[in-house]
């Protein structure tokens, strides 16, 4: 990749990243994707989904990301303060992100596991947002997104679809879209096959083989949930039965 790119964030690889705070274990290391990003880095374009089973990896990947780059593990804008558990790995400690000639260093990181608590950490820190906690779990999430990820910058999302209808999905893909084509860059973490459509978005199936590019079409998501969709009685037998 060109030296020259503006991305915030054109690759990942294993290096001293200088962090303050408390580093966490090293059980990172014995999951296949997250060790193939540091035996061999990891190049990044302007968009990236990741999909795959739960324990594969996922949210420990964009979780280091984030947090290398200087926002809270928990979510939140980089240099926000917001932690309340660490359970981090130390991921985040082992990496170093090559960023882009003169790249935004604006970012955002949307963690769905950990959103109540970041609003919580916004009623604390009042400013202008609105009272997130008197939304519903979708609407809130749907103005968070509105207000956070407006500009160039890097914005990071770990399974945002938990809290998203159907036409709630549609809605985002359509805002990160937006993103993308307004020289932002888009790490997306999720079990969603709508929102795995991401246009243009490098497709990356992780699981026990590490990290293996795929088309949409050909995703185990997508092909699964077309065969439910098409004779749902057929995993319901097994499932109830």
């Amino acid at each position: 990749m060109s030296p020259f790119s503006t991305l915030p964030v054109r690759r990942v690889q294993a290096g001293d990243a200088k962090l303050d705070g408390e580093r966490g274990g090293d059980w990172h290391r014995a999951v296949p994707a997250v060790r193939q990003v540091l035996e061999r880095g990891w190049d990044l374009g302007a968009a990236t989904v990741l999909v795959g089973d739960n324990g594969a990896g996922k949210s420990t990947l964009v979780e280091g990301i984030a947090t290398a780059f200087g926002m809270a593990p928990e979510g939140g804008s980089t240099g926000s303060m917001h932690r309340t558990r660490p359970t981090e790995s130390g991921f985040a400690h082992d990496i170093t992100l090559v960023r882009g000639a003169g790249a935004p260093r604006r970012g955002f990181f949307l963690r769905a596991e950990t959103m109540h608590g970041f609003y919580t950490y916004l009623d604390e820190h009042p400013g202008p947002d609105p009272q997130f906690h008197e939304m519903s779990h979708g609407e809130s999430f749907l103005e968070l997104i509105g207000s956070r990820m407006m500009y160039p910058g890097l914005y990071v999302l770990d399974e945002p679809e938990s809290a998203l209808s159907f036409t709630g999905c549609l809605a985002l893909l359509q805002h990160l879209h937006d993103l993308v084509q307004h020289d932002s860059q888009v790490i997306l973490s999720t079990h969603s096959p709508l929102l795995a459509s991401l246009p243009g978005a490098t497709i990356l199936e992780v699981g026990d083989w590490g990290l293996r590019e795929s088309t949409w079409e050909d995703l185990d998501l997508v092909t699964s949930w077309r065969a439910f969709l098409d004779a749902p009685e057929r995993y319901l037998r097994h499932v109830l039965g």
